[in-house]
């Protein structure tokens, strides 16, 4: 027993109420359960209560024992001032308030079905190899389980939205300059994600907009702050991108603290920094006022078109400075390009249609729904229990399940964990 599983029980009515009464025998009505209160403070916020006959606005704690008011040293911690009724499991022992009068308790032991009980120790005990309904996922209505994905794919948004809206304020509102810091990031991928996103940050996007109409500056401005132009190397190309960051370094009087370096280790050779950075360079020069075009693009191929683009010429027999390999063109990959839309394209459109009023959702839904489904060691878990993921909104609605409620034992916050109690 938790008192999780206490809020889902008052949150959702599931107790008996045929003569219900507080543990001192008063007559006890109720007009609103109240609000939930995820951060500090009472567990129900703005519940509506009638206590013999007397009807109070205030809030609900909810607690295993009685005792664990006191154990929490509520008695002494004026945000529970409030409170107009202790919900508990078990009552232990009588709680005063103010004027020595007895806080209204609701004991929950005797009013709750066996039948709610057995489904509850039964998903949480159970023996599972993934995720605690493994066994049981299967059962849920599909109509059911699709709206959740729906809400979690959202959910996921709202996550994503933290940084991009932090990122915003930053940039003095510039949504330009956002998606570029933003786009970094993808473009780093898990490696190098927090290294590229530092390199963007290390640059004023007003350098970006006075450089990009020259591939060579702009690569040569990445190349530079991210540190990649600092080794003894006779290549023609090195020598003329390494003499073009020193012009423009002193130019802008650039600095490179806080610049995280990049890593080449674990990494496979389309994915090197060297690679990526030029392609990001390409992308800038080749599709200035990206902003704009990424915010008009209505579908996938429109989005994929715009980041058709591929490194410059010295990568195509090149993946680090100075040593040959075979020819070929470094062009962004269509799977590589739908990370880039799942990770930081459709994030952004989200942000910017919520910032002008604009409702986006079905666009969004469009969008992420025609992206096929991600792999992973965690998707692969929902796959291997016969959940149908059919998307990548599913795939990242998944992830924020497993993420979010699975591995913290929040069934009882989870439209799967309350669908299976309910039987």
């Amino acid at each position: 027993m938790n008192e999780d599983f206490l809020h889902y029980l008052w949150k959702f009515k599931k107790f008996d109420f045929v003569n219900l009464k507080t543990t001192n025998g008063d007559k006890l009505e109720i007009l609103s359960v109240g609000v939930t209160n995820n951060n500090s403070g009472p567990d129900f916020f703005n519940a509506r209560l009638k206590v013999g006959g007397q009807q109070w606005a205030g809030n609900v704690e909810i607690h295993l024992k009685s005792s664990d008011w006191y154990l929490h040293n509520h008695e002494n911690d004026a945000a529970y001032k409030n409170v107009i009724l202790h919900v508990v499991w078990e009552h232990d022992v009588d709680v005063f308030i103010k004027n020595n009068t007895s806080l209204p308790t609701l004991e929950l032991k005797e009013r709750v079905q066996t039948s709610i009980l057995d489904n509850y120790y039964s998903l949480i005990s159970a023996k599972k190899n993934f995720i605690n309904c493994e066994n049981q996922v299967q059962e849920i209505d599909s109509f059911v389980f699709q709206n959740w994905l729906q809400r979690l794919y959202f959910e996921r948004l709202e996550d994503k939205s933290k940084l991009i809206l932090e990122e915003l304020k930053n940039t003095n509102n510039d949504w330009e300059a956002l998606l570029f810091v933003m786009l970094a990031k993808s473009f780093g991928l898990k490696v190098n994600g927090d290294s590229f996103y530092s390199i963007a940050k290390s640059v004023d996007y007003s350098v970006i907009r006075k450089v990009q109409n020259d591939i060579k500056q702009t690569e040569a401005l990445l190349f530079g702050q991210g540190g990649l132009l600092g080794i003894d190397c006779l290549d023609t190309y090195y020598i003329e991108l390494k003499k073009e960051y020193e012009y423009l370094k002193n130019k802008f009087q650039l600095e490179t603290r806080g610049v995280i370096p990049v890593k080449l280790s674990k990494l496979r050779p389309p994915n090197f920094p060297t690679l990526r950075l030029s392609q990001m360079a390409s992308l800038l020069y080749n599709r200035q006022n990206l902003f704009s075009k990424v915010i008009n693009a209505v579908n996938i191929q429109e989005l994929y078109e715009i980041f058709k683009v591929k490194a410059s010429n010295y990568w195509d027999s090149h993946f680090t400075f100075g040593k040959i390999s075979s020819k070929s063109k470094k062009v962004l990959t269509q799977k590589f390009i739908d990370l880039i839309i799942i990770n930081t394209i459709i994030p952004v459109k989200f942000c910017y249609g919520r910032s002008i009023g604009k409702e986006t959702d079905e666009e969004i839904i469009t969008l992420i729904q025609s992206l096929t489904k991600e792999s992973n060691s965690i998707i692969n878990g929902f796959h291997t229990i016969k959940l149908n993921l059919q998307s990548a909104m599913d795939t990242q609605s998944a992830l924020q399940l497993y993420n979010n409620y699975c591995t913290k034992n929040k069934c009882l916050q989870c439209a799967v964990g309350i669908s299976l109690i309910k039987y």
